[in-house]
């Protein structure tokens, strides 16, 4: 059994011209003619609703579903109630996937060769999904569908993301009626920097309180299909649901880390192989798949100082917790659509990873933005620091922006060698995914093996309802769709495979697949090894040794037969050049342009100098001054009340940022560099009370990105304070939090005021002026 409905008459222009009034207007209304003009039916009459979910840097390795260790009972429940397809594929990395998804194009030819922060002015690397290229919200919204997104939505340039926008580029300005969630790459669990449509909202409690956003997701969620069902029933929906589980941090509450205590004791190699047995047995990967090695750059188990294994261990019970959890929530989500009475007709599309599990934890950490800073440590320095925090038991909370060794990420991409960032072999974008449509699709237990890609996604929506994708969108000539439908396999799990051609590409890691063949060239970093990558100065991919795979008959790349097939190996190179010319990849690896070669060339504010009132929150830390990383002075006019307490400005939260406050009268700065090193300030001296103007000044005592900084506060042109940052954060300190004014909404950035946040300022802060030096 497998259904799709039958083509509708083709629109090639959306939206719909309206309908003109069915009535005559004569003289009087007694000459009149009058007949209610009623809206034309644009979809066929049991048009499915359509229920995407992605996870969110999460491996095949990881799911009990597929011989994983991580209980997934939603996951193998919707498994078992649809088909499933083990040679699905991403892009290996967060923003390029997800744009790549919701349009059925290529992700650098719709400008998301990188992260939307890491943008540049290459074509593909812009950060701007272009209007030539329809999301299938906008369409699908056209044809009559109500349509909602939730979570992580990651595809609005950063430089747009205040809350002043411009909107366009928001989810409600990219076809999404509605949109709840955050706009960043990743967010705190417990402290996210939430967007309702384009408002900006605080989380509906604390932390101490029990939030946990996975659950507020599904919570809202559900709440909108209550109002649908109410307000809307006549229409199908669309809803895309995009948790920020795994991604880093991994936050989760104590009870789900403690459900796996000891389950991971033997470490990751020990761990890869049970998987891998597992999952021939439950014949998620044939019989003759291989298992591959472990690259020589990264540690065995059997290599870690017995002291550091309770904290990898610990590292990974987190990370086995939050991904348990998120799979609940979903759960939660499907058992009221079910409830609802939606099941029957409701085509769910449940895809475990927008790329493979994350190796940015690197060696394992308490701060993950260590790494995208390139900031080398020791694991010692993340136990010292983690003593000083309360021991392994603060792992997961809101003190934390941990994340696992990349051991561990190997481990969860079980059997393949890559990992997210790595989009030359699998693992990195190889994906796991199961549908289910009872209406339309018969339970199969046995894995669809045709090798399709998250830009057939769109195309297979598309063919299912019949709407033939149109030319035209709201003026705009649409650039044509590049995935191939996969619906021909809902009904024939033995079909020919039609996906012929699909090049990957990110930073510089690439591969092409054609016809059952693979080439795949590593490229110049390694995202598990900690700081700049050596040579990369150097780099040029002419000099990259490509490797040659026949996927038909090696489904893990696991035998290289780039000597033995020296022909075959140049035609695919011939074949990548020829997709990367077409799709705007080059330059490849332009994505590295800012990362690695220029940090100081992040997306950034245009402006130099700002004027703060002190009721100015949430601004994105892309958005806002760069305090930590910029030669600057900071001029606060304030009244202070007598022995003043409260947060006069925070940047960045608990796992990185800077902060001014005062505590009981005193004067205190704080520059928290990842938890690992705080440098803080206090006035010797309580500050009177009345007007006062306070002055910070840092200046960069080496002319370098990282370089150390000198911190100077004055209050009335009298020096208070004054002392050295040894290195600073080169790039960003959060990808999600935000600078506030007054406050520390969000995650509070010292722990001195950690039980008291939002710690308001308890006087009133007139203005707050920031100016560059240069």
């Amino acid at each position: 059994m497998t259904t799709t409905f039958p083509k509708l008459p083709p629109q090639a222009s959306l939206p719909f011209p309206p309908k003109g009034s069915g009535s005559v207007a004569g003289r009087t209304m007694q000459e009149s003619v009058y007949s209610p003009r009623s809206d034309p039916q644009r979809l066929p009459a049991d048009a499915p609703n359509i229920l995407v979910i992605l996870i969110d840097d999460a491996g095949p390795g990881l799911p009990s579903t597929f011989g994983g260790e991580v209980r997934t009972d939603t996951l193998t429940k919707v498994m078992g109630e649809g088909i499933s397809y083990n040679r699905f594929h991403t892009t290996a990395m967060c923003s390029p996937t997800r744009a790549s998804l919701l349009t059925g194009r290529n992700h650098h030819r719709i400008g998301n060769g990188q992260i939307a922060e890491l943008a540049n002015d290459w074509d593909g690397y812009s950060g701007h999904i272009p209007a030539s290229t329809a999301l299938a919200a906008e369409v699908l919204t056209e044809y009559g569908y109500s349509t909602a997104a939730f979570g992580k939505w990651h595809n609005t340039p950063a430089e747009e993301t205040t809350p002043a926008g411009p909107f366009d580029n928001w989810p409600t300005g990219k076809g999404f009626e509605y949109f709840y969630g955050f706009l960043a790459g990743e967010a705190s669990q417990y402290e996210p920097n939430l967007v309702r449509n384009t408002t900006s909202v605080l989380p509906s409690k604390r932390p101490e309180e029990g939030y946990h956003l996975s659950e507020d997701l599904a919570d809202d969620a559900i709440r909108w299909l209550h109002e649908h069902r109410a307000f809307e029933a006549d229409k199908p929906f669309f809803m895309y649901w995009a948790s920020g589980c795994l991604h880093g941090p991994h936050h989760i509450m104590k009870e789900w880390a403690d459900k796996y205590a000891g389950k991971f004791d033997d470490g990751w190699d020990a761990y890869r192989e049970r998987v891998f047995a597992r999952a021939k047995d439950q014949g998620w990967i044939p019989e003759s798949a291989e298992l591959t090695e472990r690259p020589g750059s990264l540690a065995g188990w059997d290599e870690i100082p017995e002291d550091e294994k309770p904290f990898q261990r610990r590292l990974m019970e987190v990370a086995a917790g939050f991904a348990e959890h998120v799979d609940v929530q979903v759960g939660r989500l499907l058992d009221e659509v079910d409830a609802l009475g939606y099941a029957d007709n409701t085509l769910v599309f449940y895809i475990w990873g927008d790329n493979g599990s994350s190796g940015e934890g690197q060696n394992g950490t308490i701060s993950e933005l260590l790494a995208q800073n390139m900031i080398p440590t020791t694991v010692d320095m993340h136990i010292k620091a983690l003593d000083e925090l309360g021991g392994l038991d603060v792992l997961g909370s809101p003190k934390t922006d941990n994340q696992y060794h990349a051991a561990w990420a190997w481990a969860g991409s079980t059997p393949y060698k890559g990992m997210k960032l790595l989009a030359s072999h699998l693992g990195g974008t190889r994906n796991p995914m199961v549908v289910r449509w009872p209406k339309g699709i018969e339970p199969d237990p046995v894995p669809r093996t045709q090798f399709h890609h998250c830009n057939d996604l769109v195309p297979t929506i598309y063919e299912v309802i019949g709407i033939t994708p149109p030319l035209e969108v709201r003026g705009v000539e649409q650039q044509p769709l590049d995935g191939v439908s996969f619906a021909y396999t809902f009904g024939d799990r033995d079909a020919k495979g039609r996906l012929l051609t699909q090049y990957f590409e990110i930073m510089g890691s690439r591969a092409i697949y054609h016809d059952g063949w693979m080439a795949s060239a590593l490229g110049p970093r390694i995202p598990w090894v900690p700081g700049r990558p050596e040579g990369i100065d150097e780099w040029t991919p002419d000099e990259d040794t490509w490797e040659l795979y026949h996927l038909d008959e090696d489904w893990t790349q696991a035998n290289d037969l780039a000597a033995e097939h020296p022909d075959k190996l140049a035609q695919l190179k011939e074949t990548f050049a020829i997709e990367a010319a077409r799709n705007s990849v080059y330059p490849v690896g332009g994505a590295l342009w800012v990362v690695v070669f220029h940090p100081e060339m992040r997306i950034s504010t245009p402006y130099r100098e700002w004027n703060f009132t002190g009721d100015i929150v949430r601004m994105p830390e892309f958005c806002a001054p760069a305090l930590g990383n910029r030669n600057n002075t900071v001029t606060i006019d304030a009244e202070l009340p007598e022995n003043a307490s409260g947060v006069l400005y925070k940047l960045g939260g608990a796992g990185g940022g800077l902060t001014l406050f005062m505590d009981d009268g005193y004067l205190c700065y704080e520059y928290n560099l990842f938890i690992l090193m705080r440098t803080k300030l206090r006035s010797e001296q309580r500050i009177p009370a009345g007007r006062a103007t306070i002055t910070i000044d840092t200046v960069y005592a080496e002319a370098r990105p990282g370089g150390p900084l000198d911190i100077t506060i004055e209050v009335g042109g009298d020096q208070v304070a004054a002392g050295s940052v040894p290195i600073s954060a080169p790039l960003l300190f959060t990808a999600n939090d935000c600078l506030d004014i007054g406050t520390a909404l969000g995650s509070p950035v010292s722990l001195d005021y950690y039980d008291r946040a939002p710690f308001p300022f308890e006087g009133t802060i007139h203005n707050v002026n920031v100016r560059y030096h240069n």
